[in-house]
């Protein structure tokens, strides 16, 4: 690379000594490079929509303001050309599988050491795939899981974050607030959320997501009612 082009990377973790970490498996791999950090979800979409393209995001999984695989699945829908690779504590196989199923490029455990992460990150970076090596990536899931993550695959960015709010138990207002729309839009996009989970309230909503979560998301259905 010429001293010119910087690579743009997004270090996503609510954990500042975390983020040291991966700060440090970057640090001389990619140079130049232009490091920002996010500790909430709403950081990590304010960089990505702040322009200009970034070239890889490490995500954790459970951040404040977001749960489980909603915020890659955000990420991948709304900034499809832009790499993911999660870093999780959650090393179970079948959370794995379903991150590299929504279009995740690697998994990274938070247990690897440093030098470990920065060959992981170096194989991704080339254009490969990383996933940890007793992992098999050629078991499928069960057919509900299957057919509740392909209805999920057809929700909207937006239609995405409306339901990452709802699983949080926010009301309307609330989340036409902070998406910055009107309730009546908030509304609508409820709407479509259900029809196309195929489901007949909030709650039900909320339910069938966290099946897909292998628990990433608590049981704070009720709250979501209303």
């Amino acid at each position: 690379m010429s001293d010119i082009v910087q690579y743009r990377l997004v270090i996503a973790d609510d954990h500042p000594l975390f983020r040291g970490a991966l700060r440090e498996a970057v640090t001389g791999l990619l140079e130049p490079a232009d490091i920002a950090e996010a500790g909430t979800f709403d950081d990590v979409v304010a960089l990505l929509d702040k322009g200009g393209d970034i070239d890889l995001v490490l995500l954790d999984l459970a951040m404040p303001g977001v749960r489980g695989f909603s915020g890659l699945m955000y990420i991948r829908a709304q900034y499809p050309s832009v790499p993911v690779i999660v870093v999780s504590a959650n090393d179970d196989p079948a959370a794995i599988r379903r991150c590299m199923e929504f279009g995740a490029s690697g998994f990274i455990p938070k247990t690897l050491s440093v030098e470990a992460m920065r060959a992981a990150i170096s194989r991704i970076q080339g254009g490969g795939v990383w996933t940890p090596a007793d992992v098999d990536l050629t078991a499928g899931s069960d057919a509900e899981s299957a057919a509740l993550m392909a209805k999920m695959a057809t929700l909207t960015p937006q239609q995405v974050r409306v339901l990452m709010m709802l699983s949080e138990g926010l009301l309307n207002k609330q989340i036409a607030y902070q998406l910055g729309v009107s309730e009546a839009t908030v509304k609508a996009h409820v709407s479509a959320i259900l029809q196309k989970l195929g489901v007949e309230s909030r709650t039900q909503a909320v339910i069938a997501a966290s099946k897909i979560e292998t628990g990433h998301w608590s049981q704070g259905a009720a709250a979501a009612e209303g």
